[in-house]
């Protein structure tokens, strides 16, 4: 006889019993499949991938860098290809003319962006460091924007259009006012700041609304910023001179300057440098300790799982990309204010909004990190000048050296291939995975038997 209780089964309802769901939840002792939460997007696994590198590896890619950046010295240098002409018959010739050549400008790099041992005076001695201090702060700047976007896992190439439209809105809004340096000083940093914010969450609310890449967004607006700042340059009554035919800005008034922090004697650092400090801070803060930093963190690790803790993953699109634009904004403010106080133009970025991208990249997106890889890029481009008057370098090797050190960052496993280093797992073949899992099994049966 069946135990069967009549009109229990799925067949007592004419279902047959593989199509009917099965049962869950409390009274069944069965608990309900957890919803399937997608992976990460390629582009957010990417950005975890390029910033997962370890200290070491950001070292040895700027050694790697350095490396190739002497390698173009010694084969650009005339006395190294004379040497070269009769290799054969004295090779050390050659040997010694590279060694000089390589040196030679790595010394003049050290001489022009650090200290110059050779000066007669204190201040000449100095002079050096505050103009790498001078070329950093723009740089860290528009970096910490790059940097926070990467958080959030967000590609901002539009620090450049962010730059201009914030030098454009200061020109506009405060460049005509007569007021105390106390009320136009920070009136004007302010008014750029916010401009570049704007320029950035525009990028920023359409990825939202529309989910359009954030690559195409921020270079296409890199172009309408610089069309937008050229015609105004050179149109009467906007940003062009008065009584002036070139298509150029009026100059700083002098009450909206950054006042300069050790004085005349040094030229290139002014107080932009200590608000370069401070934003550095506050980024530091805000992405790692607020909630707000939090949550744009965990977007940027997957969109996917943040919306299913209840983020809004739209929201901080937006935000991420207004404080972007408003540190590049800062960035441009540090231009016009401190550094091309005379009158600008469509140039005024002066690559800084692209550097950005490889000071964010070297610091692996680090409030700090970036602010250490901003003043290497400082020192570079100080001490580029110095190669160039003192050795007759190109200042194109520099560049080399700083997309090398890009193109290194970006491919840790081509660092690690290069000095020998221990492969990830991600980056071993299926063979070689299998045969460390079967070593790892032995070894922990060996340790259980004994």
């Amino acid at each position: 006889m069946s135990d069967r209780v009549p009109g229990a089964g799925p067949e007592d309802i004419g279902l047959p019993a593989e199509q009917l769901p099965a049962a869950s939840g409390p009274l069944t002792g069965q608990s309900a499949a957890e919803p399937e939460i997608p992976p990460a997007p390629r582009s957010n696994q990417l950005i975890r991938e390029i910033l997962r590198g370890s200290v070491v590896t950001t070292i040895l890619a700027i050694v790697a860098a350095m490396v190739a950046g002497g390698i173009l010295i010694a084969v650009t240098d005339e006395n190294v290809q004379a040497a070269a002409g009769y290799f054969f018959s004295r090779p050390g010739d050659t040997f010694v003319a590279i060694w000089q050549s390589v040196s030679g400008g790595y010394y003049a790099m050290f001489q022009g962006a650090v200290i110059n041992p050779e000066a007669n005076s204190f201040i000449k001695f100095i002079r050096p460091l505050t103009n790498t201090l001078g070329f950093a702060a723009p740089l860290i700047a528009a970096g910490l924007g790059v940097a926070l976007a990467f958080r959030a896992g967000l590609f901002n190439i539009g620090a450049r259009g962010q730059m201009l439209i914030a030098c454009a809105t200061a020109a506009l809004v405060t460049f005509n006012l007569d007021l105390p340096m106390w009320i136009h000083l920070p009136l004007t940093l302010i008014a750029g700041i916010i401009g570049g914010a704007v320029w950035g969450g525009i990028a920023g609310l359409v990825k939202a609304r529309t989910g359009a890449h954030e690559v195409i967004l921020t270079i296409m607006l890199n172009y309408v910023a610089l069309y937008l700042l050229s015609w105004m340059v050179r149109t009467p009554g906007l940003l062009r001179k008065p009584d002036q035919n070139q298509p150029i800005s009026a100059a700083t008034p002098e009450s909206a300057q950054f006042p300069s922090l050790f004085g005349p004697q040094f030229p290139l650092l002014n107080w932009g440098f200590p608000v370069v400090i401070l934003a550095t801070l506050i980024v530091w803060w805000l992405i790692e300790h607020s909630s707000l930093g939090f949550r744009l963190r965990a977007v940027g690790e997957n969109p996917h799982a943040a919306r299913a803790a209840g983020i809004s993953v739209q929201r901080m699109y937006v935000y991420a990309m207004v404080l972007a634009g408003a540190l590049a904004g800062l960035a441009g403010m540090n231009q016009i204010l401190g550094s091309v106080t005379s009158g600008f133009d469509g140039g005024i970025d002066a690559g800084i909004g692209f550097d950005a991208i490889t000071v964010a990249l070297l610091g692996r997106s680090r409030a700090w990190g970036t602010f250490w890889a901003g003043l290497l890029f400082g020192a570079l481009k100080a001490g580029s000048f110095t190669m160039q008057a003192a050795e007759g370098i190109p200042v194109d090797i520099v560049l080399v050296v700083e997309s090398m050190i890009v193109l290194f960052i970006a491919a840790p496993p081509l660092v690690r291939s290069i000095f020998g280093l221990p492969k990830d797992d991600s980056e071993r073949s299926p063979r070689a995975r299998a045969r460390i899992a079967r070593k790892r099994a032995a070894t922990e049966q060996k340790a259980v038997a004994s």
